[in-house]
């Protein structure tokens, strides 16, 4: 299946120069959906993975149907603030400021074989920080995994070369 062809390209959004990469089109194809969380689960099932991370809010749509695919627990990372128990966070920056994302202190147990998922593979800032939280707990980032990675925004070689990468579609 090209999953390009079910991904929807919307220029100058959300500002000039920019051309988004629209997953609702994806999502809303039950078959392209369904092929897309596989093939993604194809990459990590050798892995013996025991927890899905993903970041909000597309991260928990690739995530959760992937770890049922893989019968693995999923961890959601969230905004500062969002989660209710005791968390861990981590702070990142963004083009005008910082932001910082969380994690229930609980959620990983140290030893954990962790695959963290997300639709998107951009600068690699988010999914720097998701991997920093899930080794203060002392998970063991076993793959990362996404819908689409923007390959001129370098964003693997911000998370290091020593994660296996497996990105479904590329631009």
């Amino acid at each position: 299946m090209d999953f390009k062809e079910k991904i929807r390209v919307i220029e100058d959004y959300p500002q000039e120069g920019i051309r988004f990469k629209d997953i609702t089109t994806l999502l809303k194809d039950g078959a392209a959906y369904k092929a897309a969380i596989q093939q993604l689960a194809d990459f990590a099932r050798d892995k013996h993975v025991d927890m899905v991370v993903g970041p909000e809010a597309r991260g928990f749509v690739v995530g959760c149907p992937l770890a049922l695919e893989l019968n693995a627990g999923f961890v959601p990372v969230r905004k500062k603030g969002k989660l209710p128990c005791e968390t861990i966070q981590a702070s990142y920056s963004l083009e005008y400021g910082n932001d910082a994302l969380a994690m229930h202190k609980d959620a990983i147990q140290p030893g954990q074989r962790v695959l963290v998922a997300d639709d998107l593979l951009a600068t690699g800032g988010t999914i720097e920080t998701t991997i920093n939280l899930v080794k203060q707990l002392g998970g063991e980032i076993v793959g990362l995994a996404f819908l689409i990675e923007l390959t001129y925004l370098d964003g693997r070689k911000r998370v290091g070369n020593e994660y296996d990468i497996f990105s479904l579609v590329k631009y």
